[in-house]
């Protein structure tokens, strides 16, 4: 028995500790279409903390059901329990502050060129909803300068790629139990590994 635990106990100890984190602390999640580009691709596979504190612009999974079906999707948090959210013509506003979104200033700059149609050139759909839209943030029913009340426990997220991404613009905001974690890490493709800003 001790040759055993002497070979083989910091190998065990090592799969125990992995399948607890595993089971308790993290998990893994593949993105479903492009509601987060630049920020994130189709199909690249992120690490997911299901311990961390969710703060404003964190990328988080949240829980949603679909006609029936339960999924996960990945987006930003934009708004907090409580949180006055204001949009006026691709400006944020938090609490009537203006507040600035770093992460969509390469994407606003080309929606401003051409609105997107290079970048859309591999999809003909997304080129016509950005060729009709009015601003790269707008709401459900076209209106670029639009408010929402965040209810307490729930958040408000939306995709980084305003044109295409189906967020709390539609569905509305999310309850706190159903966010199950944030995105810490991606670990393909080989060339973007690495953590999140």
């Amino acid at each position: 028995m001790k040759r055993f635990i002497k070979e083989w106990g910091v190998f065990i100890l090592f799969l125990t500790v992995f399948f607890l984190t595993r089971w308790l602390v993290w998990f893994t999640v593949t993105v479903d279409g492009h509601s987060m580009d630049p920020t994130l691709a189709d199909r690249e596979k992120l690490l997911v903390v299901k311990t961390a504190k969710i703060d404003r612009f964190d990328i988080v999974v949240a829980d949603e059901v679909e006609n029936g079906t339960r999924k996960q999707i990945v987006k930003r948090v934009i708004g907090m329990p409580g949180d006055t959210i204001t949009y006026k013509n691709d400006k944020l506003y938090v609490n009537d502050k203006e507040t600035k979104e770093a992460y969509l200033t390469d994407y606003k700059k080309r929606y401003q060129k051409d609105k997107l149609q290079k970048t859309y050139s591999y999809n003909p759909y997304f080129q016509s909803l950005a060729q009709a839209s009015d601003a790269f943030t707008q709401d459900n029913s076209g209106k670029t300068t639009f408010s929402v009340k965040v209810p307490k426990d729930q958040y408000y997220l939306l995709g980084d790629d305003r044109i295409v991404s189906k967020d709390s613009r539609s569905v509305g905001s999310f309850k706190k139990d159903t966010i199950v974690g944030e995105v810490k890490f991606r670990y393909w493709p080989v060339t973007e590994i690495g953590t999140l800003k």
